[in-house]
């Protein structure tokens, strides 16, 4: 999606009603294209978003949850034209633990593609390939000799498992089979998983050829020399790999988890890097959520949850480069580093009001200094307007859920009344409504439910109020059982319970005169 005018602001409802009256059911109150018109009464924050989107700045947005920060985040990504690079990691053969970074430009990775298609290859049945080549696509069970799909794990005809350990034959004692029973030189991959290819000789003409086996879905693709040459001389003579392709989603979200999830890693590899046996630091290499958001927007959900993993996110937007290495000091990985991997993202994170403090201030500086803070609101006036909003949310929400029927007028009246109450009760604002849109949607949810299972060609507004019932929080339900919160706890407790616990106190025990000095 091409980027907005710079001109551009919070884009009014285009609902052609003009009043609620004029809503008949939710099927014909029409649904923004523009994602950013979907979120619902946060002015402010969807004009400094598009703001954001052309300008390529960030944003940390404060609030309670439920109240439209990761759709924003995500309306914002819809946004941002596409990315314009692929980013390959490619061996590097004089010290293969330090792989170096290509960035190609989507018409280079485009020529590419076309130019593969280009490399011809013999389609072959697998029956027709080398027994032992088979079997490493993952073709020929080596127990019983059955042919079946490599993406079947397990043989269909002896219900064992098709791969074994590489090199060793079933019932072999032969540890080097693979180097010195024949002129077929295969190369293995670690695991015993099945192969995408097979490399090995083999006799033409009198003359030794190298070629390869490729699987081709239910066939096999040979490659001769010659192909296989054209296609060395497409991949510049150094293998790689990808690491962030060119046809992603700009959206990226993540949760800080993990260092290897947010930074990246280097997957272990038992063998080393054995360039027989092992596989290369180049193709156990992981990219990180900081990567993958490479010319996109990178979500961060509770930011202060991160840690002290804030502050490589500091060094990321700071330099838009951040090196991925092995995370694990006890891995094959922790040897492995690839230097100036490109990360250059929007940072849109989310923050609840009580944990703002938990961010550090060079990464609040950094994304004051670069973009916008914003506290997004919890309620919206109580206008016909905005009423109308709440009705395009209903609209939007039985749309995207898919399964729900439509809902009528009064039904959307229903749950207008109900925004209003959760704004006095939740918020203490009279004449407002709701924007804790996510439990609204929830329960626009549980009514839909409802009618669905009642058979209902419609959500009523009977089904709304039904579902305001079975909705409660489960505080609510407590209150309304026992009393009151700690009376549902004094219940949950058994009475041999409370006496292991010392929960009575002395004079309330059941036995209490039987204990001189009381039940302590």
């Amino acid at each position: 999606m091409s980027e907005p005018s710079p001109s551009s602001s919070v884009e009014p409802s285009r609902s052609k009603f003009t009043s609620l009256d004029d809503i008949q059911t939710s099927e014909g109150i029409p649904i923004p294209s523009d994602p950013l018109g979907r979120v619902i009464g946060q002015e402010k924050a969807v004009e400094l978003a598009r703001v954001a989107a052309y300008q390529h700045r960030h944003l940390l947005l404060v609030g309670p949850p439920g109240i439209g920060k990761s759709m924003t985040a995500q309306a914002l990504a819809l946004h941002l034209e596409r990315p314009r690079t692929e980013i390959r990691i490619v061996h590097n053969p004089e010290n293969p633990e330090r792989p170096s970074v290509e960035v190609v430009g989507r018409e280079e990775v485009y020529r590419e593609r076309e130019a593969r298609r280009t490399i011809e290859g013999e389609l072959i049945s697998p029956t027709e390939a080398p027994a032992s080549v088979a079997e490493r696509l993952g073709y020929r069970c080596p127990r019983c000799s059955f042919y079946s799909l490599p993406t079947e794990r397990y043989c269909p005809s002896c219900g064992n498992i098709k791969q074994v350990v590489p090199g060793i034959a079933p019932g072999s004692g032969n540890p080097f089979r693979d180097l010195v029973g024949g002129i077929l030189e295969l190369t293995v991959s670690p695991g015993g998983n099945p192969m995408e290819s097979v490399r090995t000789t083999r006799l033409r003409n009198g003359v030794e050829e190298v070629v390869a086996y490729e699987r081709s879905g239910d066939k096999i693709t040979v490659l001769d020399q010659r192909a296989l040459e054209r296609r060395r001389t497409l991949q510049k003579e150094s293998p790689r790999k990808i690491l962030v392709k060119i046809d992603r989603t700009p959206f990226v979200m993540a949760t800080g988890a993990s260092e290897t999830e947010l930074l990246g890693d280097v997957r272990h590899d038992p063998y080393g890097g054995h360039p027989q046996l092992g596989t290369l630091p180049y193709e156990r290499t992981i990219p990180g959520a900081i990567h993958e958001a490479h010319e996109g927007v990178l979500f961060i959900d509770e930011l202060p949850h991160l840690g002290h993993l804030q502050r490589h996110l500091l060094t990321a937007m700071q330099e838009k480069r951040f090196p991925i290495s092995g995370r694990n000091p006890q891995s094959g990985g922790a040897s492995v580093r690839v230097d100036n991997v490109p990360c250059d993202f929007i940072l849109v994170a989310a923050s609840n009001i009580q944990d703002i403090h938990g961010i550090l201030s060079p990464l609040r500086s950094r994304i004051a200094g670069g973009g916008y803070e914003v506290l997004l609101e919890t309620t919206m006036p109580d206008t016909e307007s905005n009423q109308l909003k709440l009705a395009q949310f209903t609209a939007q929400e039985i749309a995207t859920d898919g399964r729900l029927r439509p809902a009528t007028r009064e039904a959307i009246l229903e749950l207008i009344r109900e925004a209003r109450r959760r704004a006095e009760a939740y918020d203490g604002r009279r004449n407002a409504l709701t924007l804790r849109l996510r439990e609204l949607g929830g329960l626009i949810r549980t009514a839909g439910d409802l009618a669905t299972v009642a058979g209902s060609q419609y959500l009523e507004a009977a089904h709304v109020r039904e579902a305001l019932q079975r909705a409660r929080s489960i505080e609510e339900q407590i209150r309304a059982t026992y009393g009151s919160l700690q009376g549902g706890i004094q219940k949950d407790v058994t009475e041999a319970q409370r006496q292991s616990m010392g929960y009575y106190h002395w004079n309330e025990h059941p036995d209490a005169g039987s204990f001189p000095g009381g039940y302590g």
